[in-house]
């Protein structure tokens, strides 16, 4: 094929201008402006009227919105240039309608967008090793441009997906001082005949077993995502930041996981930016809304929701950059053995209902009048409507919209509410039983994370308790992981290590590839996965995650071998767990002897960072690490940073001399 023509002889393009009359009228300046204002102020009013913004307005509230948005639409919604992921592909509608909402209170809004990558795209590649790094560079990112609006009055943050509605959380909590509102970027539907989002991405492992036929699976494949925007159709990170986001109080009520594209999520936005504009005129910055009992209410919503166990990333990353105290494993631990699940939704069961119908069930207030009722919520903080938690449930719970939603779900899909967001009762009637267990144990010393729901029923015994203990089968990468499974060399009742791929080895990726895999294997619910790596939030089964410390920062579970002995113990009754290496090659040991042989133990050689790991993340895994690593919600912390590079307060400041 030959190549372009370089100079195409097109007469079109030499029809241009070398200058033009500029806009008609007058900027609105005063003496005093002209005096005092400093001079990018002014000109800030030149590029307004420039832009074409009408000059006698010029001048007026400045406001930012900020969004995630990806990809090219034409006005007739068809693609021009694909985004990464449904997420961020309609979310410029929402940027619209807000923009238009504040345009009509009389305020210029400005509109910039810092997009986000696609965790589902990027599973069992090396794009993965940027997806929880990206998290921080985006944050960083967005508070730049909000201070590259200098008169800014407020900021709302438009996002939806695992890494981008983060970092706009961690963005807007770090100006403090500063009226912001998130703006939920919304769910998409599930197809009317197919498989969530989540199942179809084990279509590959299927057709591998012959579970599925190409032709199956390509169908399967087509039909996932059945409207065009929106986060996944499951209570993974997506769904569950949005939920934490309204939890917090950084969203309205009753905005999280609506379906994208509809009115009422445009109605979202509209909302949003009164809102905003609201808590400017009466001086409410994000400081007098995130606070500590903040968190914690986030904290207890997401352990009601049964969410992702990203959040645990993710939550204290927010209250860092709110300057407020981050969460400790304990406080997880404490958390989650007080707060009842009553959320049926996937991936956690029992009926797996989408996330469409939780919006329809009540959403986040449904589930916040439960809580209150049993005294677990801090009621009286404030939100982004101004006023607090406690009046906004008083207004929902006697609200027609209330009704009326809660009444349509039972009419289009012919489920009662009260099935997908349950009273305490119902729940434990129900057998829904508390979300994260928090297993320690000689390979965790310093804890990790298990989605206890996700266990299939039946495999824990009639008193709550899953046990298991079998043969180690270790790997230091996901992909020879997923081999091994795909080969049949994984077989019931294996412990498959997964070491080496946390933040200093891989970014800490996710290894979804590998546990919906196991899922959707016949035997997968015999197999119990460990690793200092995440999940998504849509992983099921008997998987441990988080372990700390990492394998490539000294853990213990850089001294498994093949055949070592492990035994899991989950209580999903009284929410404890433990994971241990108890012997080797079948033999039993003392925990004396076991402490010994790990102590003694060279780290296994293969154990190296994944050669195609960018500096990039090395940089970021390096910084996280210094800042309190994973349990601290691998952010920046800039003091802890400067003391790992100069313990000597007195060197740092002859350095910066």
């Amino acid at each position: 094929m030959p190549g372009p023509d370089l100079f195409p002889d097109d007469p079109s393009i030499y029809e241009l201008r070398t200058r033009a009359p500029g806009p008609a009228g007058a900027l609105p300046l005063t003496e005093d402006l002209l005096r005092t204002a400093p001079s990018g102020d002014l000109f800030g009013l030149t590029q307004n009227v420039g832009m074409g913004w009408e000059p006698a307005r010029a001048n007026d509230r400045q406001f930012l919105i900020l969004s995630t948005s990806g990809g090219l639409r034409a006005p007739d919604g068809t693609p021009v240039a694909l985004g990464f992921h449904t997420g961020h592909w309609e979310i410029t509608l929402q940027v619209e309608a807000a923009a238009r909402e504040l345009r009509a209170l009389g305020a210029v809004p400005f509109a910039a967008a810092v997009s986000d990558p696609c965790d589902g795209r990027t599973q069992g590649t090396t794009g993965m090793f940027d997806s929880l790094p990206y998290r921080n560079d985006a944050t960083i990112v967005l508070r730049r441009l909000i201070r590259s609006l200098p008169r800014r009055a407020g900021v709302l943050g438009v996002a939806t997906c695992d890494k981008g509605l983060p970092a706009m959380m961690m963005a807007l909590a770090g100006m403090r001082d500063l009226p912001s509102v998130i703006v939920p970027g919304g769910v998409t539907l599930p197809p009317s005949d197919g498989e969530d989002a989540g199942a179809v991405q084990t279509i590959g492992a299927r057709f591998s077993r012959g579970l599925l036929s190409l032709k199956e699976a390509s169908e399967l494949g087509c039909r996932a995502c059945a409207s065009p925007g929106g986060g996944c159709q499951f209570l993974g990170t997506a769904a569950t930041a949005q939920v934490v986001a309204e939890a917090l109080g950084m969203a309205l009520p009753h905005s999280a996981l609506a379906p994208s594209g509809s009115a009422v999520w445009r109605d979202v936005a509209t909302r949003s930016a009164r809102a905003v504009a609201h808590l400017a005129d009466r001086g409410i910055p994000m400081r007098c809304i995130l606070t500590p009992a903040a968190i914690r209410n986030a904290m207890t919503v997401h352990a009601a929701f049964g969410g992702s166990t990203n959040l645990l990333l993710h939550i204290p990353a927010v209250a860092h950059a709110a300057g407020i105290p981050r969460p400790t494993v304990q406080d997880w631990i404490a958390v989650n053995c007080a707060t009842p699940r009553l959320v049926d939704v996937l991936p956690n069961g029992p009926q797996f209902h989408p996330t469409v119908r939780a919006y329809l069930a009540g959403g986040v207030p449904e589930v916040l009048l439960h809580l209150r009722a049993l005294g677990l919520l801090e009621t009286g903080v404030l939100t982004a409507t101004g006023r607090t938690l406690g009046e906004n449930l008083d207004e929902w719970a006697k609200s027609d919209r209330r009704k009326r939603f809660r009444a349509l779900l039972q009419e289009r899909d012919g489920v009662a509410p009260d099935d997908v967001i349950m009273a305490p009762e119902q729940a434990r009637e129900r057998g829904l039983t508390g979300t994260l267990v928090f297993p320690t144990g000689n390979l965790a010393p310093e804890g990790s994370v298990i989605k206890a729901t996700s266990i299939h029923p039946s495999v824990v015994g009639p008193d709550g308790i899953y046990r298991h203990s079998g043969p180690a089968r270790v790997f230091t990468s996901e992909a020879a992981a997923i081999a091994a499974l795909r080969e049949g060399r994984i077989q019931a009742g294996d412990v498959m290590v997964l070491a080496g791929i946390g933040p200093l080895g891989t970014g800490m990726e996710e290894t979804y590839q590998v546990t919906s895999a196991l899922k959707a294997l016949p035997f997968g619910k015999h197999v119990a996965l460990l690793t200092d790596a995440r999940f998504s939030g849509v992983s099921t089964g008997a998987c441990i995650g988080h372990i700390g410390p990492e394998a490539l920062a000294g853990g213990p579970l850089c001294k498994v071998r093949e055949n070592d002995t492990i035994s899991l113990v989950i209580n999903r009754i009284s929410m404890e767990g433990s994971i241990n290496m108890e012997g080797i090659n079948g033999h039993s040991m003392s925990p004396e002897e076991v402490a010994l042989l790990l102590d003694s133990r060279p780290s296994n050689p293969d154990l190296l960072p994944h050669p195609s790991l960018p500096d990039d993340t090395r940089l970021w895994a390096a910084l996280q690490h210094a800042s309190g690593g994973t349990w601290g919600g691998c952010v920046y912390d800039v003091d802890s940073v400067l003391t790992a590079l100069s313990p000597s307060p007195a060197g740092i400041r002859s350095a910066a001399i």
